[in-house]
């Protein structure tokens, strides 16, 4: 697949904006503060419904303007697709096909991005909860089955902790219905476990070989879905279901004297191994970051497998993070294979050699120009 056209309406910095794109690599060259990661973050949102950026989409909309919209037509196997989403006071409204869409679950896959950014180097080092947002984003994009139990299960997680606040302050007595919540929760939890163990199963056969690749055959990475019940090849979702239910059932006084919900997916974490070592506490900078180049550059071969199309990949300012050897692996496997947008300053010496006829955007002050080509 790939983004044939975008337009913007009071988006960011952006009053109005209608820009065509080229199906292999597109530059957006810029100074800092002039629009650069507002238009990548478009692509995103209109892919995902929301930002990487921030959690406020009353942010998304242009200074003292009351809705923002991000139009786009992309491209697929079976013909082109039109897709909007829409920000106001009211909240956000999708079309699909130019018919509104009552749940996000219906939009989401429509058009599929790889985000690699500054930050995504804190999928190795950060907190458990960047890789767990890692995990749920990039897996709700290739699978409606995750992004459903991932919905059901935030949905009763929720109102457990309500349910567990209220008996902890004697606003309620019946533990029948903690009883009943902490069965869907444990239903809608062990399909999680079991769907997220499948694919990081499959997304480390891609990013292992990547790795090797990359470390010039002298690394091995492997990846451990680390989890509060036993997760195993051998185990199912009824299995981790069971397991559930009997966590809930010996830690409901604790949990309720606390006032929230201390198993489940939502304390789950995935830990990285270079050569039988735990890469977030012992590998080096430079371990780190082919782990976490290595991981992003499976999610597009993941992809292709879990959906039969390429997704976009949006490099946002992540060259000047990278040394020449890395970026020489980077756009050598994105190369004629992928859409990709890239946003930087300038380009590189080792950028400019390997990229071949890229499409380059001028941008400054929310106005984008296509450079001519020679």
């Amino acid at each position: 697949m790939f983004l044939e056209e975008l337009q913007l309406h009071n988006f960011r910095n952006y009053a109005d904006l209608k820009v065509h794109f080229h199906p292999g690599i597109n530059i957006f060259i810029g100074a800092n503060a002039q629009g650069k990661t507002n238009l990548m973050e478009a692509i995103y949102v209109l892919a995902l419904t929301k930002s990487h950026r921030t959690a406020n989409d009353r942010e998304l909309i242009r200074w003292h303007q009351k809705k923002a919209t991000i139009t786009g037509r992309v491209k697929k196997r079976l013909g082109s697709l039109p897709l909007e989403v829409q920000f106001s006071g009211r909240g956000k409204r999708v079309q699909l096909n130019h018919l509104f869409q009552s749940r996000l679950s219906t939009y989401v896959g429509s058009l599929n991005v790889v985000l690699f950014a500054p930050e995504d180097l804190a999928i190795v080092k950060g907190a458990p909860v960047v890789r767990r947002q890692f995990m749920d984003t990039e897996f709700s994009q290739m699978s409606s089955q995750y992004l459903y139990q991932l919905s059901r299960y935030n949905q009763y997680l929720k109102q457990r902790n309500q349910y567990l606040k209220q008996l902890k302050y004697h606003q309620q007595s019946d533990q029948v219905l903690l009883g009943v919540l902490s069965d869907e929760l444990a239903a809608a939890g062990g399909q999680l476990i079991a769907l997220r163990a499948t694919l990081l199963q499959q997304l480390e056969h891609w990013a292992a070989d990547l790795h090797h690749h990359i470390s010039t055959a002298k690394e091995d990475l492997t990846f451990k879905y680390v989890s509060q019940v036993d997760v195993g090849e051998d185990q199912t979702a009824a299995d981790y279901e069971r397991q559930l239910r009997e966590r809930y059932a010996k830690s409901k006084d604790h949990e309720i004297e606390l006032g929230t919900t201390l198993s489940g997916p939502h304390r789950d974490d995935v830990h990285f191994f270079v050569n039988g070592a735990n890469v977030q506490s012992f590998g080096s900078q430079g371990q780190q970051r082919t782990t976490a180049l290595s991981v992003k550059l499976a999610e597009i071969d993941l992809m292709k497998s879990q959906t039969g199309e390429y997704p976009l990949l949006l490099l946002d300012d992540v060259l000047s993070e990278l040394d020449d050897e890395r970026q020489t692996h980077l756009l050598t496997a994105i190369q004629d294979k992928v859409q990709t947008f890239l946003t930087t300053t300038s380009l590189s010496g080792v950028a400019r050699q390997l990229i071949k006829q890229p499409t380059i955007f001028n941008i400054a002050d929310g106005h984008v120009k296509k450079e001519e080509t020679q």
